[in-house]
């Protein structure tokens, strides 16, 4: 596993250039990438959420387009949509932001819920359909997009089935002091960081990396480990509805390849552990009686974690 390894550190490299915070965080995205998947930022605005999507896109080669969510955005806006012709006499597609590699949805709860169903089709089928014809999104294809938890004032609450679609939950957190000295000081010049930046692969080497990810060897103590994970959150009293299968196969995948991020061709009980929780805490729904207590998803599912022993398992080299 070699290839991922190797590309992985070319681009934590260039992208560490601009965005200082956990290097963990770029792991974690780097392994949804690989992995099929796609990811939610959490934060507050001002973290970096933005810079590390487009920095991201930048050393990776791929396409990028972005999408500013509001209220008034239409489905047509992110899909395309069909033209009328006259010198030809028919409708021709005119391609939206969505074909591309690298997909930015910037304030995903801002969009109403018409719009963010726009995505589901081409999260989840990797293709869309614009006026009865569909059309097939080229791979890869990633989604990154943000929200703001704090905020509630002109927003929408993601459906169930929007937040299923993404593989992973993820809060970059704010930066520690010296780390924000280093984003204060890069921003001196006229230019933005992330223009300087260049690619260090291409899509050809992504794709790669991404058949290499689901070769990645995961032992069957830990796969009964993760479906155990998984079905503890559908017993548990406190939550209304657990992970389904769909979040368990996400849990599989991403464990596959953020061992293969980390230079392993094989996966540790350590990382599934790890990754629960940002694949799970936007797949379980809490009982009434729990949001009453101040239960939050992230505590629950901290405890059930916490709560399940380690399984023993195979290395494969």
């Amino acid at each position: 596993m070699k290839k991922i390894e190797e590309i992985s550190k070319k681009v934590k490299d260039s992208v560490g250039q601009v965005f200082k915070g956990n290097p963990d965080i770029l792991n974690m995205i780097l392994a949804s990438l690989f992995a099929g998947g796609h990811v939610l930022l959490e934060d507050v605005p001002g973290t970096g959420k933005t810079v590390l999507a487009k920095a991201l896109a930048k050393t990776s080669g791929l396409d990028f387009s972005r999408v500013q969510c509001t209220p008034d955005l239409m489905p047509s806006d992110v899909t395309g949509s069909s033209v009328w012709i006259p010198s030809s006499q028919k409708f021709e597609y005119r391609p939206g932001p969505v074909i591309t590699s690298i997909l930015l949805v910037d304030e995903l709860n801002r969009a109403t819920p018409r719009t963010q169903s726009a995505l589901l089709e081409c999260m989840a089928e990797g293709q869309i359909s614009v006026d009865g014809q569909k059309h097939s999104l080229e791979k890869p294809f990633f989604v990154i997009a943000t929200e703001n938890p704090v905020e509630s004032e002109g927003t929408f609450p993601l459906p169930e089935a929007q937040k299923d679609r993404f593989m992973m939950c993820l809060s970059l957190g704010y930066p520690s002091a010296d780390e924000e000295a280093q984003i204060i000081t890069a921003q001196r010049s006229m230019q933005h960081p992330v223009e300087g930046l260049s690619a260090v692969t291409n899509k050809e080497e992504v794709l790669e990396c991404m058949e290499e990810a689901s070769q990645i060897h995961v032992d069957e103590n830990l796969l009964a480990y993760l479906i155990t994970l998984s079905k503890k959150t559908r017993d548990d009293l406190r939550i209304a509805a657990g992970v389904s299968p769909r979040g368990s196969i996400a849990l599989y995948k991403a464990s596959q390849a953020y061992a293969a991020v980390n230079g392993r061709s094989f996966v540790t009980p350590e990382d599934i552990k790890h990754l629960a929780l940002p694949v799970f805490r936007k797949r379980i729904i809490l009982t009434s009686e729990s949001n009453i207590k101040g239960y939050s998803a992230d505590h629950i599912l901290e405890e059930l974690i916490e709560s399940t022993p380690l399984p023993s398992f195979k290395a494969h080299l």
